[in-house]
């Protein structure tokens, strides 16, 4: 049997739809021969701020970058405990741990795949500082609740929002909730740069130093030092980190940014597609979206169960991978990983939902990039995919 593309027309999983603008502004970058940090990353932020309706953001390299200065801003000790998800990318922990601070896992809803409130509650000691909620797959949290958890026990929120830059959550957008918030650029995601981040601070303070952190401790706008108003002395005022985003990758989020809207509609699309499409399959598809909140549709994850679909996780993705269509895993849950083991003594089994899910899902592709044709080739390989043979 052939399969559904050919190995000349493999889809690979996450391809960004890059336009004519964005090639012409990065051309237009290069011509100015300013590509590091400058005014296209202001721009950039003003835009990303505007569009958060928030006062200010401030652009780094990547959302571990903007994970780790935000843990770094706000005020951790060492041993100070961090309570996260076990369903993230390792970056979330790692930003925690980089930080002196104890990352604590609290398990997710088997539903939402989401970090449980009632988990979060259970975790709290006396050395709990933080909460790190992340919206999985551009779902938003159940910022009630959580919200309602730091206040109780005078918690910083700093939220993970690297699926979630369209989200909103009872008509208020994700990421304006936490004392934080991190978003991603990287190539796969909503808004790409390639490589990148962004950082939402409640407090102006938190802003300014922010800056100054991801910007090897220089004071604000140290950038400037080298532009046509003559040459300005710096200071360093604190040990910082090379963190910054270049001219060069805010030139295409600026047009990216542009354009979220048109292709939120187009994954919506989609996703809509592959809920009428496969309902009919022995495998899982994700949970409804919850009343009043707005999903991203940054990642459209299938569970693969060997005792429903009669072919296991790990099968079907080389099924998928032979029919010409890229997938992903998002994610072995972390206490999978044997670093974490060691380091932590994190068990899968003390995270029975997250290492269940972790066992059993895909992420089939959902790129605004996808045409008619790829989406059927896609649903078609799905199918033949999770059949018995």
């Amino acid at each position: 049997m052939n399969p559904v593309r050919s190995k000349e027309n493999f889809l690979v999983f996450g391809s960004p739809l890059i336009e004519e603008d964005e090639i012409q502004e990065v051309v237009s970058c290069l011509r100015s021969a300013w590509i590091g940090t400058g005014p296209r990353v202001a721009h950039f932020e003003a835009d990303f701020a505007a569009y958060k309706g928030v006062e200010a953001a401030v652009a780094v390299n990547s959302c571990s970058a903007a994970l780790h200065l935000s843990l770094l801003a706000s005020g951790l000790g060492r041993g100070d405990e961090v309570i996260t998800t076990p369903m993230t990318f390792c970056a979330t922990v790692n930003a925690i741990h980089h930080a002196g601070a104890i990352p604590v896992l609290a398990d997710v809803d088997p539903l939402t795949m989401n970090i449980d409130p009632a988990e979060i509650e259970r975790r709290i000691t006396k050395r709990t500082r933080a909460i790190l909620p992340v919206h999985f797959a551009g779902r938003p949290c159940n910022m009630d609740a959580i919200m309602d958890i730091a206040g109780r026990h005078h918690l910083m929120v700093i939220e993970d929002c690297a699926h979630a830059i369209e989200s909103e959550y009872k008509g208020q957008k994700i990421g304006t909730f936490g004392d934080f918030a991190c978003f991603s650029f990287y190539s796969t995601k909503n808004v790409v740069t390639g490589e990148g981040g962004m950082i939402l601070a409640k407090r102006e303070g938190d802003i300014d130093r922010l800056k100054v952190l991801a910007l090897h401790g220089m004071n604000k706008d140290a950038w400037r030092r080298f532009g046509d108003e003559g040459f300005k002395h710096y200071h360093i005022v604190e040990c910082g980190f090379k963190y910054n985003m270049m001219d060069i990758q805010a030139a295409m989020g600026i047009h990216q940014l542009r354009r979220v809207g048109t292709c939120w509609d187009k994954r919506a699309a989609i996703w809509q597609h592959y809920m009428d499409a496969l309902s009919d399959l022995p495998i899982g598809l994700p949970a409804p979206v919850e009343e009043n909140t707005r999903h991203a549709y940054h990642l459209f994850t299938v569970m693969v169960d060997e005792h429903c679909a009669g072919v296991s996780r790990d099968e079907f993705l080389d099924r998928m991978t032979a029919e010409g269509i890229g997938v992903g895993v998002h994610y072995v849950s972390l206490p999978e990983h044997p670093f974490y083991q060691r380091t932590f003594g994190w068990n899968p089994k003390d995270f029975p939902n997250a290492a269940k899910i972790g066992r059993q899902t895909v992420s089939i592709p959902i790129s605004p990039k996808l045409n008619k044709q790829d989406i059927n080739d896609i649903i078609n390989a799905v199918k033949k995919s999770s059949k018995k043979q």
